[in-house]
């Protein structure tokens, strides 16, 4: 296993400026915040392909293009969520060819979304494990760069930039909230995290809780998943990398019920009009959430500087609307 370092998110930093958009942070409004902190919400959604995996895509595949490993057969992924998005959208940024696995089951808006970034796609199977077997044989037998949603480094890293943008914006920092699935993001931003002295608190659905559980045992192991958030968050097992940073920093493990998941997001755009997708409002959630509903909330001291990552907006907002 690899152990992400700073050293890695410095290098991913170089690596992948001018080539992202810069997170953009807005305060929230006096009174609006769990009690006296200072609340900021990291506006993460208006990345490209409208979430922060086009950080760890970018950063892969400028990666291999330094290195000189870039093959002729182009990327492959198996993903028709935000990671296969943001390989798509980086490797046509790359002059590359993606060629993304889905199931034959995919929604059509995201088969005619990735193909505008300019992938191959192939519709394989049922399932996503289909899929992904499909994807592991073209990369063998054309040599295409296989990429991961999560688990790599380099994706991990790419991830990890989105904290320090926050840092120099925010350099009081104390405390910064990111939900996790597999635990991509989580790896980055907790490793940056701890370098600056922050604190990390890492947010799950109740019923999707990969890392929390890998914290209980020890050691990444499956989990059922079955929450609304499943679409980004639902990851059967988190990476070792995760569990790795999970143990090394300042680290708050938070579950928080479908509820107030489905609430969070409505106030986001009640009182916003910002439109994320519950595996964003997740984040929010863990401050936000009644103190019946969570026994794991997070609660801010006074004074308490805390930055929220909305991290992806690839939502349908037809049911926000009332």
């Amino acid at each position: 296993m690899h152990q992400l370092t700073y050293g890695d998110i410095e290098s991913a930093t170089d690596r992948i400026a001018g080539r992202v958009r810069p997170v953009t942070l807005a305060p929230t409004d006096p009174g609006s915040a769990p009690g006296p902190c200072e609340l900021w919400l990291a506006l993460e959604y208006m990345q490209h392909t409208g979430s922060f995996k086009a950080r760890g895509a970018q950063n892969f595949l400028q990666s291999h293009r330094d290195a000189g490993t870039l093959p002729d057969a182009g990327v492959t992924i198996a993903s028709g969520g935000n990671a296969g998005l943001a390989c798509a959208w980086a490797a046509q940024q790359q002059g590359i060819r993606a060629t993304v696995f889905l199931p034959a089951t995919a929604p059509e808006v995201k088969v005619t979304r990735l193909r505008s970034y300019g992938a191959d796609v192939r519709l394989v199977g049922a399932e996503y494990t289909e899929a992904l077997a499909a994807c592991e044989h073209f990369a063998a037998a054309t040599g295409a760069l296989p990429s991961h949603a999560y688990d790599h480094p380099l994706i991990a890293a790419g991830a990890g930039t989105l904290l320090e943008e926050i840092h120099a914006r925010l350099p009081g920092l104390d405390t910064v909230v990111v939900a996790v699935g597999g635990g991509g993001l989580f790896t980055g931003v907790a490793t940056a995290a701890r370098h600056r002295g922050i604190r990390t608190v890492a947010v799950e659905p109740a019923n999707c809780r990969a890392l929390n559980a890998a914290i209980e045992a020890g050691r990444p192991v499956d989990v059922p998943v079955d929450s609304v958030a499943a679409d980004s968050l639902g990851a059967r097992r988190t990476s070792a990398m995760a569990l790795d940073a999970a143990r090394q920093g300042d680290v708050h493990s938070v579950l928080v019920p479908d509820d107030e998941i489905i609430r969070a997001r409505q106030s986001l755009w009640d009182h916003r009009r910002v439109a994320v997708e519950h595996g964003a409002a997740t984040a929010l959630a863990a401050l936000t959430a009644r103190e019946s509903s969570s026994e794991s909330g997070y609660r801010p001291a006074a004074g308490e500087r805390v930055a929220v990552v909305l991290c992806g907006g690839n939502t349908d907002p037809r049911d926000l609307v009332r």
